[in-house]
């Protein structure tokens, strides 16, 4: 799949969405102002490569979004003109808050820690969403390989997280892990981190883009859809620029 394989999807539904610019949804202020707000980049990625698996799968898909915060992905999800339904959607998170997640859609809840040495989805799935969560775990490559096993063959990983180039990852991470408050980010990752991730997981890399060239934050360039496509093809070009990667996995049917 091509790193400018995104650049066909819809963008314009963010200029006029109402639920992602209600008092309940979990952005910034300043981006609810704006009609392409960057912010809203991480559930437009994964919102579009959900609904290609949706598309391309024979039937209805079992979902396991880990790291749900209050929702975001689903009521992002659900606000589009014409949403992909899902078999089941299960929330997986150290903190459930289930009513407001109840609210938001969700038909599943499982609460755990990704980083437990006994951590195990609790039944296998078509799909799993990682919308960044990996950055906060110390060690992300395990636990990207305990969910992979949960996934069905043929499956898919949709994920995201904060980027840089391979040559200053590591130092980064040491920095990072220095300064870290409570539950902030501890990993960092780049293109290569993450082709590394999906082989030892025994997964193929399908699609990985960047995002932006700069997050302008709720400036009056976010008002712009020129702006925003020009950040896309920004992002497919220079995957490991700082800012943030979005990417699919895929597991094998069979074996290798």
């Amino acid at each position: 799949m091509s790193s400018f394989h995104h650049l066909d999807w819809d963008l314009t539904f963010l200029a006029d969405n109402p639920t992602v610019r209600s008092k309940r949804f979990g952005i910034p202020k300043e981006a609810k102002q704006v009609r392409y707000p960057i912010r809203l980049l991480r559930y437009w990625f994964g919102y579009h490569l959900l609904r290609e698996e949706a598309e391309q799968s024979p039937g209805t898909l079992d979902v396991a979004e880990i790291g749900v915060h209050t929702g975001q992905m689903l009521e992002f999800l659900n606000s589009v003109p014409k949403p992909p339904q899902f078999a089941s959607w299960t929330a997986v998170d150290a903190v459930m808050l289930t009513e407001k997640l109840r609210k938001a859609g969700y038909t599943d809840f499982f609460e755990a820690n990704l980083e437990a040495p006994d951590f195990d989805l609790p039944r296998d799935y078509d799909v799993a969403v990682l919308l960044h969560i990996l950055e906060h775990l110390h060690d992300p490559e395990t636990a990207l390989v305990k969910v992979a096993q949960r996934i069905r063959p043929g499956g898919s990983l949709i994920g995201g997280f904060p980027v840089v180039p391979h040559l200053f990852a590591a130092t980064r991470e040491k920095q990072v892990r220095k300064t870290a408050a409570p539950m902030g980010h501890v990993s960092v990752f780049s293109p290569t981190r993450v082709r590394h991730m999906a082989k030892k997981a025994g997964l193929e890399v399908e699609f990985m883009s960047g995002a932006f060239f700069l997050r302008s934050k709720g400036s009056s360039l976010e008002n712009s859809e020129a702006w925003a496509r020009f950040n896309l093809i920004w992002g497919g070009a220079f995957p490991g620029w700082p800012g943030e990667i979005y990417w699919k996995m895929r597991k094998p049917r069979t074996a290798a």
